[in-house]
């Protein structure tokens, strides 16, 4: 079973994250949408919040969870027994910083 991660802070979810997480699901057996505890960001809103803003927005997805997470993302992803991370990104910096 091929299982993918998408971790972020989600604050909040948008188009384009719902876009990913979309994509991804027809990629793999299962997607974990691991929505960021603490970041060292300031969220606009909490964590449950955005866990139900996201469930919301995925609700239409079978095979997507949607769950809260901190520590390290290694551990995470060992947790849901995922081998592959998705990321997304907005710029060329983004890709760099990864």
């Amino acid at each position: 079973m091929k299982i993918a991660v998408y971790p972020g802070t989600f604050d909040p979810i948008t188009n384009g994250h719902a876009d990913l997480v979309s994509r991804a699901a027809r990629l793999f057996d299962r997607v974990v949408v691991g929505v960021a505890k603490d970041t060292g960001k300031v969220p606009v809103c909490g964590i449950e919040e955005r866990v139900e803003l996201a469930s919301v927005a995925l609700a239409g997805v079978d095979n997507v969870e949607v769950v809260p997470f901190e520590g390290l993302l290694v551990e995470f992803c060992r947790r849901h027994g995922a081998g592959i991370v998705i990321r997304g990104l907005r710029a060329v910096s983004d890709f760099e910083f990864e």
